[in-house]
């Protein structure tokens, strides 16, 4: 560690100093690639981000967030080892993206709602591509084949429950405690409050309904800002992160062009190249692959470009890319955790595994998904002219899946809570 703390910051110096002399050096380019960063931010992230970010922030003042979390913990403990809440923040992440999974995440470790090792499982898994980018930027945009979205959404989001399963383990041999001792606990205290109550009523526990409701009233008391204040602190904090992110894609992509034109990025051309000859994967999707570490909306648009590949490894590529995130994204969520105890490590594995289970898990469902009479380079079938800009028709395809995310999780909860009642009514049935 303290050789790390004593090189770290030379090693850093001298990084953004060569950074400095490309950009000296090539300045047309740097300022097209600018350019480029700046129209995809304005185009395409801040109309699909910004909105989702400010109503997050207003669900979490009124407490929809801790309802949501009630109703969800039967099923958020036993499968994914995160309190009910992670829940609503898998279901907003999968509708509205990164990086809203972990703002939501750090939010929750704020109020002291999950541990360090719970928020590192939830922000592991809920750091995922939105359905607007993933549909309307990649499917038509990019590839300009809408039918692939089933089989890049089924590859992407498998991928978010697998890895969601895996790091279930995280922590498990760790000496850390991964405990709610210390959070908090409103629709207890609500319920023992209730004095006025029957003999008959004092030893019967509320329903999961009534749980959820008292969980809700109690946050929404404890947060006490009225509307205006909290839709105008909701507006700032979104209005500051969504900046945030709009100026590492800026910057993200202007270094990458800078090592581009610098030659420097030959060398990892070179090996990505070998590393896809040997397995099995054609060399050009090089571009794709490379342009994805860096930033995902360039390796999505590069894998929509690749020449002489089957389409099924287009979109494998494109599959990686996203469920990796890029460098971008990977520093908009370190940003967020940098506020929190919470590590990056835990979050850079899930995301590596994360890539190659969805490029797998792409190559797997596209023949069952795509049919059987499906050529894997046959030529677009529809010609849509696609606008990154804001639509209505996306927003609403975003908000359903969410309704539909919600409600499939809804149902397993019930499923879960009367199975865990039925155990137990057997059980008493068996010792009587």
């Amino acid at each position: 560690m303290s050789l790390y703390r004593r090189y770290s910051l030379p090693l850093l110096i001298l990084t953004l100093l060569f950074l400095f002399m490309l950009m000296a050096v090539y300045p047309q380019s740097s300022l097209n690639a600018g350019l480029r960063g700046l129209a995809i931010w304005w185009d395409v992230l801040f109309p699909s981000l910004f909105p989702f970010f400010v109503i997050s922030e207003l669900l979490l003042g009124f407490g929809i967030v801790h309802f949501i979390g009630a109703l969800l913990d039967p099923l958020m403990q036993p499968l994914f080892r995160v309190p009910g809440c992670g829940g609503f923040v898998a279901a907003v992440s999968c509708a509205s993206g990164y990086p809203i999974g972990a703002k939501l995440t750090a939010k929750l470790w704020e109020q002291k709602w999950i541990t360090r090792i719970e928020g590192e499982r939830l922000v592991a898994f809920t750091t995922s591509s939105d359905p607007i980018f993933l549909i309307g930027a990649v499917s038509v945009g990019f590839f300009h084949q809408p039918e692939i979205a089933l089989v890049l959404g089924a590859a992407h989001y498998g991928g978010v429950l697998i890895i969601g399963l895996l790091m279930r383990f995280h922590g498990s041999r760790s000496g850390e405690t991964d405990t709610r001792s210390d959070r908090p606990q409103p629709t207890q205290k609500a319920w023992s409050k209730s004095k006025n109550t029957k003999a008959a009523d004092r030893n019967r526990q509320p329903g999961p309904l009534r749980q959820a409701l008292y969980a809700m009233h109690t946050a929404r008391l404890e947060d006490g800002r009225p509307l205006g204040e909290l839709l105008r602190q909701a507006i700032t904090s979104s209005l500051r992160l969504i900046i945030v992110v709009g100026g590492l894609v800026v910057f993200f992509c202007v270094i990458l062009e800078a090592l581009t034109n610098s030659g420097l990025m030959s060398g990892l051309h070179l090996l990505t190249a070998s590393l896809l000859t040997a397995c099995g994967l054609p060399p050009t999707l090089t571009e794709s692959i490379v342009g994805g570490i860096f930033e995902v909306t360039l390796g999505a648009q590069a894998a929509g470009k690749a020449t002489a590949a089957a389409l099924p490894f287009k979109v494998a590529a494109a599959a990686f890319v996203l469920s990796w995130g890029g460098l971008s994204v990977h520093a908009q969520v370190a940003s967020i955790l940098n506020m929190t105890d919470l590590r990056y490590l835990p979050f850079l594995l899930a995301r590596a595994a994360h890539g190659i289970i969805s490029a797998l898990l792409a190559l797997v469902l596209w023949r069952p998904l795509m049919g059987q009479g499906s050529s894997p380079v046959f030529s677009p079938i529809y010609d849509i002219a696609w606008s990154p800009g804001f639509s209505s028709v996306m927003l609403l395809q975003s908000l359903l899946f969410l309704a539909f995310i919600l409600a499939g999780m809804l149902s397993l909860s019930w499923l879960s809570v009367g199975t865990s009642r039925l155990y137990v009514r057997l059980r008493r049935t068996h010792r009587q």
